[in-house]
């Protein structure tokens, strides 16, 4: 990382996350899916089989969340059959199971993302430092559940919550072994921030540099986009369209990018690949 932006392509395995559940659940389109967005310019893959979706009963214990049996099963086909066409591809693997990491990481993936930042199961820490693999701590403000029960927080307290969250992950990283120089941040958008504080937080990401470990970004179709182009309209009731969407995806990726993201998580990768190339320009032209 460092000499330009990363794209990190995302293939959701599930049939119900919020942007395209459903269209590359069966393993062979996914795998179609994957192979496609590395032939776009996507930098990396992360392969998630279980949506984290607003209300959702990812991370409780007890509920009819997706086991990890389920999750594996839907996960490693897919990495298998990627590596096997392109033995080169980096994969990150979307899970907050430890269980799921360790099976993904011994099939070949490279990168455990986690979305709880170590923090939805206690052998995570522990099995991704045994495994010395990538790991980016991502920043969750409670469990999907919980998302909408949550208080409202203005411009600095946000940036507060995810700064302090973030390193108490990375505490949690560090006392289990996991390598420093093996880890990747990102604030969480939308992980339990109401609409405003993602702005906010997105202005005042790049104080998160401070805490000594790239950012990664994922801004793309996130609902506070959507939101901003229903005001636009001045209709909450009038649906945003999927290019509409897209092209907000895109002006907040390149926000995230000259605000200190090294890696941006995306759906639609030709577009991005192409405006992080822009952004990257003005960051050398600096």
């Amino acid at each position: 990382m460092g000499d330009r932006t990363l794209v990190m392509a995302v293939v959701n395995i599930t049939p119900d996350s919020f942007s395209d559940g459903g269209l590359y659940f069966d393993s062979q389109k996914a795998v179609a899916h994957a192979l496609r967005l590395l032939d776009e310019g996507a930098d990396l893959l992360d392969l998630g089989a279980e949506s984290t979706r607003p209300g959702s009963h990812a991370g409780e214990p007890g509920t009819a969340a997706v086991s990890a049996e389920e999750e594996q099963e839907r996960l490693l086909p897919v990495i298998e059959a990627v590596l096997k066409a392109r033995p080169k591809t980096i994969i990150s693997v979307d899970t907050y199971k430890s269980a799921t990491a360790r099976a993904a990481i011994e099939a070949g993936a490279e990168i455990v993302n986690d979305v709880s930042g170590l923090v939805w199961d206690s052998q995570m820490a522990s099995v991704c430092a045994e495994l010395a693999c990538g790991v980016v701590l991502m920043h969750s403000r409670g469990r999907p559940g919980e998302w909408s029960e949550q208080p409202a927080l203005d411009r600095e307290s946000a940036l507060m919550l995810v700064r302090d969250g973030l390193i108490s992950s990375l505490r949690t990283a560090g006392e289990a072994g996991v390598a420093f120089e093996r880890i990747v941040l990102d604030p969480g958008y939308g992980f339990g921030k109401r609409f405003d504080e993602n702005y906010a937080l997105l202005a005042l990401q790049w104080e998160l540099l401070a805490l000594g470990r790239p950012l990664l970004a994922g801004v793309s179709r996130k609902s506070f986009l959507a939101k901003t182009l229903e005001r636009l309209r001045n209709d909450a009731d009038l649906k945003v369209s999927k290019e509409s969407r897209e092209i907000a995806s895109i002006a907040a990726q390149v926000a995230a990018i000259l605000k200190g993201a090294s890696i941006v998580r995306v759906h639609k990768v030709k577009e991005a690949v192409e405006a992080a190339a822009i952004a990257d320009e003005v960051l050398a032209a600096e």
